[in-house]
């Protein structure tokens, strides 16, 4: 017997090595001389001590005796702990540390994934195993340490094996992974051993631990695999040369923060790298830099690239592309269908393994409510019992154990699957963005100039079309996983309930072309709901641009009238809007409980032998849940494929759209660097994007160097040279047109000459500016030839009407070329813009707002200037080709040549000489217009434009403004801790506001139904397990023989039904009510909010408009208005109810298992910090994507109204890199906000999975060893799953309502705006009807100011206006005329004086009355949409004779009379159909029609011709002969013929007296006016 001594002293030794590497004690060894002693202390704890145990029976040698098999099997682990220990917890601190702030040293081994993977699987494996030995062992007598003790350390060792692989790969020394190649070696050697002498025994395939092992050796031979490819891709063992491995060009760069793609599997599935990201959210606010850059894989560009190579492979496949959209659909698949089926195959599997949650639940209930608690015994083999699979699954905490993983696994392939499917729709919104504005840069302009094409729809495309692929990106994954759900969840709800499932299946099943039908009139009421919110916003558009005009004519609430009404339709829309949404909530929440109570009930009554069990009951029941979310997000689903749909349609339509005629590519002689350089593609865009170090600001030194290289010429700079030298353009019968047709522009031969100027001159509509247009190449040419003398680069183009970008007013000057501050100044200079720099806030670095246009009325007194300074002195005399389309004939002397345009082609041409001898006639018009006295002008070092300043401010303002600025500024930092605590607290004061608003009745039966309905589903789930438990009791008494009687026995499920029929109707019924009063209490706020916030803007002072940018408040009416109106109402409601369940499972699963209360308070603690940071940091990324995608839009909106210029300059190239730039900015924040919304869910999911581990076993043992019922465990772990479905929509909604509360607090903002003081002292009945009717006025000792606070812009004015007089008001800007003008309306506050007109004081009328009975006429002309009619008499009030009159008077009357509609045709948006200049009649008319005694004009002609202004003068004199016309002069000839001149300095008047007396004297200020514009 001594041969066999030493196996009990190996196994000592073994146990004694594992017991020193636990307790970090050294081992022990045994000697010869204690070693029996030691062998008997060691088997009892490790073999066992079972009388007769085969333990120790060796006699077939060692390797036949299970306990030495597991005993071995610990030498790999004891190996791996004792190899690695010193590296992991010596070695590691300094390392780990740098790994840390470095992440570019993050570079994955061959294999990585896959060795991940393995160990995933590895340890689940090893989990089933201890829970085998731990279950196997309760059949002994004694406890088999072995049987759990060897997987237990195998599961340490494979956690720390994978530890210790990441560690090694961060710090890339892979000479360190030889422990885990011997180990994987040792680990497959052991456990091959094991298994063949199980083979050997007859163990097989009926025994689980058999199949575990063989697993196991599959596993650890698969790993060590991987081991060794690192060792043949790496070479780090066994190679004198390894090669040289670098982290990715991504990581290299550490702006680069975005790391998904990056880090290691188990980060990449539980988002574990976001972690220090979110939680600095609450330390710091989030913003680009911090977000840093994209990955190069993820950028626009990159998937820009893909997406064109896949439609190029589809051309080289022989066949043109279809004009229809199939190409499309095509080329998304082949550029980003792969990404599309592994997001498809991850929701595969999470929706297979989320059925393991029914059968679990099945069989925990099931074990606990049979009768016989037994398991057959099982088989003893080698010394050890063998149990099958069935036993080990009939146990029921190893149940709960497999429902907790399962349900780890199935919300983490689910958050894998959303993730990976938003991520490629973000990839192609990118791409689709970057391929609409390449296809931008090369449309024709007549489908943009022509209405073919319109800068709205382009837009939509961008911000709408590729958001809808995106979306279907999303939810495709969903599209193919529906059909499984459906047919799994039949199935098996078949298999549970037989025929009666059917019956319930069919009832879900009727579910879905019910929400076909209500999708579709969701889509039709959106639809309309959308067509009249465009109306309404363009209607609150013209209000908001118009404001001014609106309160000097109190026509306020006409547009308000015409705003409700539409609002009201809006309402309508709304209202349906509202019902399909109530009916749609209403069916998701009732059909669940319809189905189980036809389930329920046909299976009691019509199956034979009916037994509804708790476990069949609460399987079913979750099994209806399961099949029924898949047909509630049918509608969603259909609704996105049916927009993407037509999405792609719209999208093939706009690509197939006309581009421009491009030259043809010179073939150079020889190829060179340069010229290899010079084409034009995108991957050098892309260059430039990586050599960039900020996302959005560039730095001016980068921006310098750019600009400092030699500028690149396009392969269209290349054209034929023209032989004349002296001829820069050339066009020779040149026939253009905008579209199919007549031509534009015909019989064109022309030469501009090298070097000097050309002005182009014509009436209004011959043809000037197309004939521009044309030599860019931007019309279509039918016949002819244009050619370019010293190849066509670069031209500066300035259009008719002014383009300006949303940024700085220098960057706009300089338009991305290299500063030069010599040059700059010179230019200032030369243009008179730095008075109007001086009074902006911050001089030329200030930002140009969106529509925000200071240049756009660009006083024409500066034109003088900048001919002499700019055009004649810098640019003609830089010898520049200059070609200047004017209609100012007194230039045409300046001219070197001129080309006179007459209907569509060439009048004459030459010099004005030459001119003047071949066209006397022409010359003699000419000449009757050109010398005559120019327009007066203020002195240029005066001038200053006016609306470079808040139109009613004095530069006071701005002062004042500024010094606030810096008082707050001094705050700011002392403030920052109690902002970031804002941060963090939800918006309650906005919250009451909105219920405030919905209504007390609403909101206390929203508040009433959602706790009754709450509380009646679980009495009805409360019911459902009584009633299934009183079955098992009914059938142990029946069983036991404990029936008083034969009837008694007989369970009668009548009385239960009763009853559970009752409560589901109720449920029914409330849910219901809860659908509508959820969405009628959203609606009542939405009403009362829109209507106040309307009424606030129409009575607020014009303060808030001059201060306030009009783009702010108008997107209070837009998209703070859209949030309130359709996504609060539905946010309420997600949050409502995903708390309530949540509140209630939490309690049903303490109410039954008590012990779960100690579990929930650190449970409430993690998901309490959890949501506080998750909060803080996506609202700052949804306000991030919000932010940044209003740069990227405005892009595409400037590149459309520019791209004439654009092209001019040849910065296409330029403009796609900005756009490139906004994109990523875009994407990167999306990718952020979709990434922490999968770090939130993936949390809360992994807690809702612990809280069905803790429920399940809390449960089992009470009901194991209580009186705790099988129904009740049922019903705890159903509300545990419950738990586990909406805790992270409880927190995912909270935070969605925190960022759309922030709507209703920026609107109840502006209603604490305090009104215009409206209401006067005298009555409307107590004014005169025909007041005034003489027209005098009265002005004593007036004061007045724009806000209190600042200083008075009029002081102490007194004068006296006598009826029919006409005078003329001149100054210098900031002396107060405009304020004169505007006292007389109570635009501004008077706080001294009064004005009297006709015998009333104007501060006691209403100031509806006051407005009304005056008239003026702005310099800035305004037209609203709708008729020309509804344009001069909102009111309705003239006949159509006045009507006629007025424009008779406009000289208008032939344009609207040549109009299809006449008075009714219409004038579009803004008066765009119409000319500038046209439009000032316009706005001449409109005060015609009025006639009232008074009329105020303040500088009504600046946009109008000379010829055109002379014969309105004339007009004006003899119309108004009898009225009293007070006109604000900028130009000083256009009061000479005044009979009164009053000249104003700071407020104050300084001359007052007729024209001829203050002419003769000679130090009259006037007369210096009059004296400086000769």
């Amino acid at each position: 017997m001594f041969r066999y001594q030493p196996i009990p002293a190996v196994i000592s030794i073994s146990t004694n090595l594992l017991h020193s590497f636990i307790l970090h004690t050294p081992p022990l060894l045994p000697t010869c001389h204690h070693l029996k002693t030691r062998v008997s202390n060691s088997t009892l704890s490790f073999c066992g001590n079972d009388n007769n145990s085969a333990a120790y029976n060796v006699d077939r040698g060692v390797l036949n005796n299970g306990c030495f098999l597991d005993a071995l099997g610990l030498v790999p682990h004891v190996f791996l702990f004792f190899s690695t220990f010193p590296i992991l917890f010596i070695g590691w601190g300094s390392q780990s540390s740098k790994v840390h702030i470095h992440h570019s040293t993050w570079l994955h081994f061959p294999g990585h994934n896959l060795r991940w993977m393995l160990t995933f699987v590895l340890l689940f494996v090893l989990v089933c195993e201890i829970a085998e030995g731990i279950v196997s062992d309760g059949f002994s007598q004694s406890r088999h340490l072995h049987l759990y003790m060897t997987p237990g350390l195998a599961l340490l060792a494979a956690i720390t094996s994978i530890i210790y692989y990441h560690n090694i790969e961060t710090s890339n020394f892979p000479k360190l992974l030889f422990a885990l190649l011997m180990y994987w070696m040792l680990a497959f050697v052991t456990k091959t051993i094991k298994f063949a002498k199980y083979d050997g025994h007859g163990i097989g395939l009926g025994q689980l631990r058999f199949c575990i092992t063989g697993l196991l050796v599959l596993i650890y031979g698969l790993l060590l695999a991987v081991e060794v490819n690192v060792v043949l891709g790496r070479r780090y063992l066994c190679f004198t040369q390894p090669p040289e491995a670098k982290p990715p060009d991504d990581l290299q760069d550490l702006g680069v923060r975005y790391l998904q793609p990056f880090v290691n599997l188990l980060s990449k599935s539980t988002y574990w790298w976001m972690n220090k990201f979110i939680t600095s959210a609450h330390k710091r606010p989030i913003d680009l830099k911090i977000l840093g850059k994209l990955p190069i894989a993820m950028r626009a560009i990159t998937n820009y690239q893909r997406l064109r190579k896949a439609i190029e492979a589809q051309k080289k496949e022989g066949t043109p592309l279809p004009r229809g959209p199939q190409w499309i659909w095509r080329a998304m698949q082949l550029a980003f269908g792969k990404s599309l089926l592994l997001s498809i195959t991850f929701r595969f599997m999470a929706d297979l393994l989320g059925f393991a949650g029914p059968l679990c639940i099945s069989g925990i209930v099931h074990h606990i409510s049979r009768e016989n608690h037994t398991i057959p015994h099982p088989v003893k083999l080698l010394g050890v019992h063998f149990i099958s699979s069935q036993a080990f699954l009939a146990n029921a905490y190893v149940l709960a154990v497999l429902l907790f993983l399962a349900l780890i696994l199935q919300r983490t392939f689910l958050q894998a699957s959303y993730y990976v499917a938003i991520e490629t729709g973000i990839k192609l919104r990118g791409a689709m963005q970057a391929k609409i504005y390449t296809k931008i840069m090369r449309l024709c302009t007549s489908n943009l100039s022509m209405g073919d094409m319109t800068l709205g729809q382009i837009s939509n495309l961008v911000a709408i079309d590729s958001n809808q692929l995106m979306w279907f990106f999303f939810l495709c994954p969903n599209l193919c996983a529906m059909p499984v759900q459906v047919v799994i969840g039949v199935f098996m709800l078949y298999y549970l309930l037989g025929v009666s499932a059917l019956i319930g299946a069919t009832v879900i099943m009727l579910l879905a072309p019910v929400q076909y039908l209500l999708a579709t009139q969701l889509s039709r009421a959106q639809k309309s709901t959308f067509e009249h919110t465009s109306e309404r916003l363009k209607r609150t558009n013209e209000l908001l641009r118009g404001i001014k005009l609106l309160k000097l004519y109190a026509w306020e609430h006409i547009f308000r009238k015409g705003i409700e009404e539409m609002r009201a339709k809006e309402l309508t829309s709304l209202r349906h809007f509202a019902l399909y949404t109530s009916v749609s909530i209403f069916l998701n929440a009732a059909i669940p409980i319809v189905a189980v109570l036809t389930t329920f009930l046909v299976h009691v009554y019509i199956s034979a032998n009916s037994e509804l069990s708790p476990d069949v009951a609460f399987a079913s029941l979750s099994l209806f849940h399961i099949l029924v979310t898949p047909l509630f997000l049918l509608s969603s689903v259909l609704r996105s494929t049916v927009k993407a749909l037509v999405s792609v349609q719209k999208l093939s339509e706009f690509f197939c759209g006309e581009e421009i005629e491009t030259e043809p590519e010179p073939k150079p002689t020889t190829p060179t660097k340069s010229t290899t350089s010079n084409q034009n593609n995108i991957k050098s865009v892309y260059l430039c994007q990586l050599q960039a170090k900020n996302l959005l600001n560039r730095k001016r030194n980068a921006k310098k160097d750019q600009n400092n290289a030699p500028a690149k010429k396009s392969p269209e700079e290349e054209a034929p040279v023209d032989h004349d030298h002296n001829v820069c353009i050339k066009i020779i019968n040149g026939y253009f047109t905008w579209t199919q047709g007549t031509p534009t522009l015909s019989n064109i031969d022309i030469r501009v000459p090298f070097g000097q100027l050309t002005m182009v001159v014509g009436q209004v509509g011959c043809g000037k500016s197309s004939l521009l247009l044309a030599a860019l190449g931007e019309m279509q040419m039918i016949s002819g030839s244009v050619s370019w003398n010293r190849k066509r680069g670069p031209v500066a183009f300035a259009s008719q009407r002014p383009w300006l970008l949303n940024t700085t007013v220098e960057e706009n000057i300089l338009f991305d070329t290299a500063p030069n501050q010599t040059r700059y100044r010179d230019v200032v200079d030369a243009c008179s813009l730095q008075p109007d720099f001086d009074s902006l806030p911050q001089g030329d670095q200030t930002v140009i707002g969106d529509r925000d246009d200071p240049f756009s009325s660009l006083d024409i007194h500066l034109s003088d200037h900048l001919m002499m300074q700019g055009i004649l002195r810098m640019l003609r005399g830089e010898k520049r080709t200059v070609v200047l389309v004017t209609h100012k004939l007194h230039y045409l002397p300046h001219a070197d040549w001129i080309i006179a345009m007459r209907d569509g082609t060439v009048h004459t041409q030459g010099t004005l000489r030459d001119i003047q001898y071949s066209e006397p006639e022409l010359y003699e018009q000419w000449r009757a217009l050109m010398y005559r006295e120019e327009a007066g002008k203020e002195s240029t070092s005066e001038m200053r434009k006016k609306s470079f300043r808040r139109n009613m401010y004095s530069r006071d303002i701005h002062t004042r403004d500024e010094e606030e600025d810096d008082e707050e500024s001094t705050t700011d930092e002392d403030s920052l801790a109690a902002e970031l605590r804002h941060r963090e607290t939800i918006p309650w004061r906005s919250f009451s506001a909105y219920l405030r608003a919905s209504g007390l009745l609403l909101l206390l039966l929203f508040v009433v139904s959602q706790l009754t309905k709450h509380s009646l589903m679980v009495a009805i789930d409360y019911w459902l397990a009584h009633w299934t438990s009183s079955v098992i009791v009914a059938k142990l008494a029946a069983a036991e023989g404990n029936c008083t009687s034969e009837q008694a026995c007989v369970f009668t499920h009548s009385p239960y039904l009763l009853v559970f029929c009752v409560l589901c109707c109720l449920g029914i019924v409330l849910c219901l009510v809860t659908s509508v009063a959820v969405e009628w209490t959203g609606l009542r706020a939405a009403t009362e909010l829109h209507g106040n916030l309307l009424k606030i803007i129409i009575l607020a002072p014009m303060r808030l408009f001059e201060t306030t940018p009009l783009g702010n408040i108008l997107n209070r009416f837009s998209a703070d208005t859209n949030t309130i109106d359709q996504h609060i109402p539905t946010t309420l409601e997600c949050l409502s109810r995903s708390t309530l369940l949540c509140v209630s499972a939490f309690g049903v699963i303490a109410y039954i298992t008590p012990v779960f209360l100690i579990t929930l308070a650190p449970l409430g603690i993690v998901c309490y910090f959890i949501q506080k940071y998750f909060r803080v940091a996506s609202r700052d990324l949804q306000q991030l994507e919000d932010t940044t995608q209003t740069p990227l839009l405005s892009h595409y909106s400037e590149t459309v109204e520019g791209l004439t210029t654009i092209r001019a300059y040849r910065y296409e190239q330029r403009f796609k890199k900005k756009l490139l730039e906004y994109a990523d900015a875009n994407n990167i924040a999306s990718l952020f906000l979709t990434t922490a919304n999968r770090w939130l869910e993936v949390r809360m999911e992994y807690i809702g999975a612990f809280v069905v581990l803790i429920a399940a076993v809390a449960s089992i043992s009470n009901s194991l060893h209580s009186q705790l019922s099988a129904g009740q465990v049922g019903l705890a772990l159903t509300y545990a799953l419950m738990v586990s479905n909406y805790l992270n929509w409880m927190v995912r909604n909270l935070a969605d309502m925190e960022v759309q509360l922030g709507c209703v607090k920026r609107i109840s903002s502006l209603l604490q705006t305090d009104p215009e003081p409206n209401q006067g002292l005298m009555t409307p009945a107590q004014v005169p009807a025909k007041w005034p009717q003489r027209g005098e006025i009265n002005i004593e000792n007036l004061s007045v100011r724009y806000a209190s606070g600042l200083k008075p812009a009029l002081k102490h004015v007194n004068t006296h206006i006598r009826p029919g007089q006409k005078v003329g008001i001149c100054g210098r800007t900031g002396s107060g005329k405009s304020s004169f003008s505007l006292a007389l309306f109570r635009m501004v506050d008077t706080f001294e004086g009064q004005i009297i007109v006709d015998g009333i004081n104007i501060a006691k009328l209403p100031l509806q009355i006051l407005r009304s009975r005056f008239s003026i006429i702005l310099q800035d002309p305004f037209m609203f949409s709708g008729t020309i009619r509804f344009n001069l008499d909102p009111e309705r009030k003239a006949s159509d004779r006045m009507l006629w009159e007025a424009l008779e008077i406009a000289q208008l009357m032939p344009v609207v009379k040549g109009l299809p509609g006449g008075l009714d045709s219409m004038v579009t948006e803004g008066g765009e159909n119409f000319s500038q200049g046209q439009r000032q009649l316009f706005c001449l008319a409109r005060a015609f029609v009025r006639k009232s005694s008074i009329l105020i004009m303040d500088e009504a002609t600046a946009s109008i011709d000379m010829a055109t202004e002379s014969i309105l003068q004339k007009v004006v004199m003899t119309a108004f002969a009898d009225r009293t016309v007070v006109t604000i002069a900028h130009r000083v000839n256009t009061i000479l013929n005044s009979d009164v001149v009053i000249v104003m300095k700071r407020g104050v008047i300084v001359e007052y007296d007729e024209p001829g007396v203050l002419l003769e004297q000679s130090d009259s200020v006037f007369a210096s006016f009059v004296r400086a514009d000769k």
